[in-house]
């Protein structure tokens, strides 16, 4: 029996890569508020380096980034021994289903979200991915 008790957030952290500073804001203060703990990155190479300097628990990562795409961050983690921490792909661009689905293939994606993304679907995702508890502070019913 998997019995796995619920771990806190406020033992994980999350590394956030958008380079859209008031989206980021907006991930970052939705995120700390549910507990957890956060570091952020505007760009593909700066989101490479806190990724290997971190090893966060997981990454909300965004497709469409400067200096190296999202993709590329998460092929580079693979090649480097980060391939095991989970990523949340967020992308603002129209996907076809076959690029969705290519993406949605890659062993450590564990989510995909287009935006704008919902508040409660991040934290949802989040929560079920880290096997956390929710810690009722955001309720589950952020309205935006």
């Amino acid at each position: 029996m998997d019995e796995t008790p619920f771990g806190a957030p406020q033992e994980k952290l999350i590394l956030l890569v958008d380079d859209d500073e008031s989206l980021l804001d907006l991930m970052e203060h939705v995120v700390k508020k549910e507990g957890f703990r956060t570091d952020r990155a505007v760009d593909g190479p700066e989101a490479l380096r806190k990724a290997q300097a971190l090893n966060p628990d997981l990454l909300v990562l965004d497709m469409m980034l400067p200096g190296l795409g999202g993709f590329e961050v998460m092929r580079q983690l693979q090649a480097a021994g980060f391939g095991d921490i989970p990523i949340v792909v967020v992308t603002g661009r129209q996907m076809d289903p076959n690029g969705v689905k290519l993406i949605r293939q890659e062993s450590n994606v564990k989510e995909f979200l287009e935006k704008p993304v919902r508040p409660a679907v991040l934290i949802s995702a989040l929560h079920k991915i880290l096997n956390t508890q929710p810690s009722g502070a955001a309720g589950g019913e952020a309205k935006s």
